[in-house]
């Protein structure tokens, strides 16, 4: 049997992170969910909206795309996709996402292993779009 309490977390309940651009809510983590190798999440995009590039130095990132259509350039590498596709970004790889539809878009994201500290998981190598706005932490509570 499991010592880890079963928890259901809805994403409405999270506070969205709009600092790095797009409307980033970690769901299951260390804070909501007590998870100890990785999270999960929902970006959702408005058309034109975008993540400014980084990379994770400990974590791959696996992305789906659940509504609508996002362009991601992995190492400077472009990469459509589409309601129903998926992707997996290596560890050290940047990345980028951006939404260049007229539709909103909505992924589901998840990172594991998780690094050693929360500040070390992720590296921005581009400026941020609200770089002023207050970020949650990872999983940050509900």
């Amino acid at each position: 049997m499991s010592t880890q309490e079963i928890a259901k977390v809805a994403a409405a309940d999270i506070e969205p992170n709009r600092r790095r651009g797009g409307e980033l809510r970690v769901v299951l983590g260390p804070k909501t969910a007590g998870a100890t190798t990785g999270f999960l999440g929902v970006l959702t995009m408005a058309p034109g909206d975008y993540v400014s590039e980084h990379y994770h130095p400990y974590s791959e990132e696996f992305l789906y795309v659940v509504r609508g259509t996002l362009l991601v350039r992995v190492d400077s590498e472009p990469v459509e996709l589409a309601a129903g596709e998926g992707l997996l970004v290596p560890i050290n790889a940047r990345h980028s996402v951006r939404n260049t539809s007229d539709e909103p878009a909505e992924a589901v994201f998840h990172l594991c292993p998780l690094a050693p500290r929360p500040e070390l998981g992720h590296v921005d190598t581009e400026s941020l779009p609200r770089p002023d706005e207050a970020q949650p932490g990872v999983g940050a509570s509900r």
